[in-house]
């Protein structure tokens, strides 16, 4: 089956109708970094951000299919896919090689499972999936539906849709890179958001939709784009960190880490000069590749139900949380937000040169696993 396409998510992302219905031969990949308490504790956010953005570029190549354009999603400490059936195979070996590396590596335990479509129906939930395509092979996963919640919670839970960790290849790390540093709100904090609905079906679809136009109205989350709606928020600083160089070393097998050290400080040093001397240098233009920075970052984005990073100012910060507040004490929805003070980016490049680059935001400090957790914590206090 194809999956449609959607452009203009501020009109078509949370509409049911611009989605299709995953058919119950597919499959839902899902990876969850296990453990985020204690690595937000020990500072070490980056990784469990670099990790998941390594779920998203190795399960990309596992489900493509010749010509396709395929849907996975980033999540802060996580990533989920859609796999056709004829991609099983080669999506299970994908995330034991990808649960093997994280924890080989990065001292990270990844959770890893693949849970059946038609599983998720027979318990009553659905799965609707859509691209959110940029042209030339730039694209996300959208996903609506309970079942998406579903399948992330049963990998937790059960152990029968768990995938062993074992050694193998990772084609895709090699375009993983985490070279920009945080950028720093402009208009007063970094809000993340992410709310379900309560009901099911066309209902609890129906009620996502008018909160995330009620959102809109606050301010237009096109406006709110934390790296700005041209990368104007952007400012090339020449040499990586160590953390970063550590980071992106360590996705390569061990006899290539110094020459991609090497080409990493390499990169950033031929694009702050480019910025420095006017923004073009030879091939590269760092304004071009700046506005496509900002215009392929997932800060809008679903998984079961909206998923938001939005810069905005103070006042629509409270104004957001508390038309979601109201909206969770009407009993529509299920809600967490989480404030930060800059916005974190993982990148993931195909091919530099073809302008083939996407971009994985998330509020500094785990903002999105700070508000799934808030979420979480209502509920168990509901309980």
């Amino acid at each position: 089956m194809d999956l449609p396409s959607i452009s203009d998510f501020a009109r078509h992302g949370v509409d049911p109708g611009h989605y299709a219905r995953l058919a119950g031969d597919w499959s839902l990949a899902v990876a969850d970094v296990t453990g985020s308490t204690k690595l937000a504790a020990a500072g070490r956010d980056r990784d469990v951000n670099f990790v998941a953005g390594g779920a998203v570029a190795v399960l990309g190549e596992a489900v493509r299919r010749e010509g396709d354009v395929v849907a996975c999603q980033f999540g802060g400490d996580g990533a989920i896919a859609a796999v056709p059936p004829e991609r099983m195979d080669q999506t299970k070996a994908a995330l034991g090689a990808l649960a093997h590396w994280a924890k080989a590596e990065y001292g990270i335990d990844l959770r890893v499972g693949l849970v059946p479509v038609a599983a998720l129906r027979a318990a009553g939930f659905d799965v609707f999936a859509a691209l959110q395509d940029f042209g030339n092979d730039n694209a996300f996963g959208l996903f609506l539906g309970d079942g998406v919640v579903a399948a992330d919670a049963w990998v937790k839970a059960d152990a029968r849709w768990h995938v062993p960790a074992k050694e193998g290849p990772l084609p895709g790390l090699e375009g993983l890179s985490c070279r920009w540093r945080p950028v720093p709100t402009r208009r007063g904090t970094v809000l993340c958001v992410i709310f379900d609905p309560t009901q099911t079906g066309a209902a609890g679809l129906a009620t996502l939709g008018r909160i995330f136009a009620e959102i809109d109205m606050v301010v237009p989350t096109r406006d709110a784009a934390p790296l700005g709606t041209d990368g104007e928020r952007l400012e090339p600083k020449g040499v990586p960190g160590f953390r970063s160089l550590w980071l992106e070393a360590k996705a390569q097998p061990r006899g290539r880490r110094v020459l991609r050290v090497l080409s990493a400080v390499a990169g950033a040093l031929i694009i702050r000069a480019a910025d420095l001397l006017g923004g073009r240098l030879g091939p590269v233009d760092v304004a071009t590749y700046k506005r496509g920075m900002a215009e392929r970052s997932d800060y809008r984005k679903a998984a079961g139900g909206p998923r938001l990073v939005l810069d905005v100012t103070d006042d629509e910060a409270t104004r957001i949380e508390a038309l979601l507040a109201r909206a969770e004490e009407a009993g529509e929805i299920r809600y967490g937000t989480a404030r930060a003070d800059a916005t974190t980016i993982t990148c993931l490049v195909g091919d530099f040169s073809a302008d083939r680059h996407v971009h994985f935001v998330d509020g500094a400090g785990l903002g999105f696993w700070r508000a799934a957790e808030a979420m979480k914590a209502k509920a168990r206090k509901a309980a």
